[in-house]
């Protein structure tokens, strides 16, 4: 049986990545968790995609003089695949980054609550989901910000020398949420998700 220290902080193998599917898996088929993980999922995404259209989210969607079909048409249409303000690539990134989002707040809410863990026994798997959402924020919007930033500085060029033009960021929140996930289910190993034993080794 594997021990506690012995076990890698990274998913390196197969087992790894097949662990922390079945405990997400396990995590979703309880009814709560996964409406969780829905709201939570949708509720990221769109602060992602209202973050890159305030001025038109704004003026349009909330003061604007618009009936409210054409107010949500005009929402709708700020999303990944319904309109056409992100490439394909940046569109399955978003909606992958927001999905890992929805599972990592419902497997941390699962584990906080039914494995009566306390937020500074569990503060790996917090600061993951936290670094995670933050860096899935930035994702949507990181280039932007990012060239903010270094305008400040005088170094706002360091941005075009980028080979991916600022989806660097989005690639960084991906991994951050992917690196949560596994945190937290190596937190769950040992415990019981749906009354399925979470294997040890």
């Amino acid at each position: 049986m594997a021990t506690r220290e012995s076990r890698s902080w990274l998913p390196t193998q197969r087992k790894d990545w097949r662990h922390m599917g079945r405990t997400a898996r396990l995590v979703l088929s309880v009814p709560i968790y996964a409406a969780v993980a829905l709201l939570s999922g949708l509720a990221g995404l769109t602060l992602f995609v209202v973050t890159q259209n305030i001025p038109l989210v704004r003026d349009l969607v909330i003061f604007g003089p618009l009936p409210i079909e054409d107010r949500l048409t005009i929402l709708a249409n700020l999303f990944p695949f319904i309109g056409t303000g992100f490439d394909l690539v940046t569109s399955l990134l978003l909606i992958a980054i927001g999905t890992l989002t929805g599972v990592n707040i419902a497997m941390l809410l699962y584990h906080l609550r039914e494995h009566r863990v306390s937020l500074g026994g569990s503060s790996g798997s917090v600061g993951g989901v936290i670094f995670g959402t933050l860096g899935a924020g930035c994702a949507a919007c990181g280039s932007a910000v990012v060239a903010g930033v270094l305008g400040l500085f005088g170094a706002g060029w360091l941005l075009a020398v980028l080979p991916l033009e600022g989806l660097e960021f989005a690639l960084f929140g991906l991994l951050v949420l992917v690196l949560s996930t596994f945190w937290l289910a190596e937190g769950m190993r040992g415990g019981e998700v749906a009354g399925c034993p979470i294997d040890l080794n």
